[in-house]
Formats: C-alpha cells, sequence, structure tokens
C-alpha cells in the first residue's frame, strides 16, 4: 500500500514515514513544503512530492494520484493565528479529503485533536477554541464522504521516546502520548482494516499498539 503523508515534515510525519518505510506492507510518499525538506525522506527511500496546504485541490490532487491511502498530519503549529489554523487544519483537511475523492483514493486516516465535540469547542480556551473548532467541522466533513475514514485523537503529544504501549478506545481519559507511538498507532491502523469508519483516543498505557489498534 502507497501512502501520501500529508504533514510528512512535522514531528508525527517524520516518525511515520519512517516506520512506513520499515514495513514490509507500506510505502511512503512524503508531501512536503519545500524542495530542501526531500532529503530527509529520500535517505529513507521515501518519495516526496512538493505541495502546499494553501494550495488548490487541483494541486493536492495531483500529488495524490497513484497512491492507496492519504494520512493528514499537518496543522498550522501552535504559534500562528486563528488565520492559519483555519486555512491549513480545516480549509486544508477539506481539500485534501477533496483531493482524494478526486485521485480516487478511498483510504483516509485523519489525525485530529483529543477532543472535538462541539462541547469541547465551548469549553475551550479563547485561544485554543478556533484550532478545536476547525478540527471538529474538518472530522465532520470526513465522516459525511463515502471515504475508508479513520480519525484517531491523540492526547497531549510530548517528545519522549515512544513505549510501544497504549490506551485506545472511543472514550479514554486524558493522558499524554509520545509523539512517536502516534505515528506508530497510524501506521498500525493504515494496516488494520477493522479500523474502517471508525474514529478514537489514544493516549500511553500498557497495552501493545498493534493490540490496541485491533480491540477498536
Amino acid at each position: 500500500m502507497k501512502v501520501l503523508v500529508v504533514g510528512a515534515n512535522g514531528q508525527i510525519g517524520k516518525h511515520l514515514v519512517s516506520f512506513i518505510q520499515d514495513s514490509e506492507n507500506l510505502e511512503a510518499k512524503a508531501m512536503i513544503r519545500k524542495q530542501e525538506q526531500a532529503s530527509y525522506f529520500e535517505e529513507l527511500g521515501a518519495e516526496t512530492a512538493v505541495a502546499d496546504l494553501e494550495d488548490d485541490i487541483e494541486t493536492i490532487a495531483k500529488v495524490a494520484e497513484g497512491v492507496d491511502a492519504i494520512v493528514f498530519t499537518a496543522g498550522s503549529g501552535p504559534h500562528t493565528g486563528p488565520d492559519k489554523t483555519i486555512l491549513i487544519d480545516l480549509d486544508g483537511a477539506v481539500k485534501t479529503i477533496k483531493a482524494a475523492e478526486a485521485a480516487g483514493v478511498k483510504r483516509f486516516v485523519m489525525v485530529s485533536s483529543f477532543d472535538t465535540s462541539r462541547e469541547a469547542i465551548q469549553a475551550a480556551p479563547s485561544s485554543f477554541a478556533p484550532y478545536v473548532a476547525a478540527k471538529h467541522y474538518a472530522d465532520e466533513w470526513l465522516k459525511r464522504t463515502d471515504l475508508n475514514y479513520t480519525i484517531i485523537h491523540p492526547g497531549r503529544l510530548t517528545n519522549d521516546p515512544g513505549t510501544g504501549q497504549v490506551e485506545a478506545a472511543y472514550e479514554v481519559e486524558r493522558g499524554e502520548i509520545p509523539r512517536e507511538d502516534v505515528a506508530s498507532v497510524i501506521a498500525e491502523t493504515l494496516e488494520d482494516q477493522s479500523t474502517i469508519g471508525k474514529e478514537f483516543q489514544v493516549v500511553g498505557g500498557t497495552t501493545p499498539i498493534k493490540e490496541a489498534v485491533k480491540s477498536i
């Protein structure tokens, strides 16, 4: 399965491309914003494509041609304003979904926020509410398509080394999770067809990732 990783140059994305390239069943195509970011992925043997989430749908669809799955793990980052949150986390996600449809890619994995419910938007601090709202509507848009989607809601992200163990379910208690483990969960999700049409929260835990994903 050839997987287009959107947001490949992010911290989760880099781990994910590495995991995919180590897999017997998966191969990665890394979508990057700048050509100078390509060397990291080329050293892993991954194909690269330069495109920006602020480009039009047709540009993103061209990058998606020939792949079997798309993972959206892009984000505007914590140091941008609500304008970039809307353009990347919401509009960029929706354009990628529409690009998948245009390119005939059925499998779509969305990396979302831990809680994107309407209640979470209302409860969020004013500085964080636009991000939660953007993720909420991107998730809702994906769920209304005919794509074979999975939505992953990770807990608070850390840069700790991965443990290979998590807790995953439709609802779990809030907690932390290393970005490396999130990437491993994504890779396992791609290989487990039983996750199609599901969404789940995931935090650090005591269950091996393969087993945790299988139990969703």
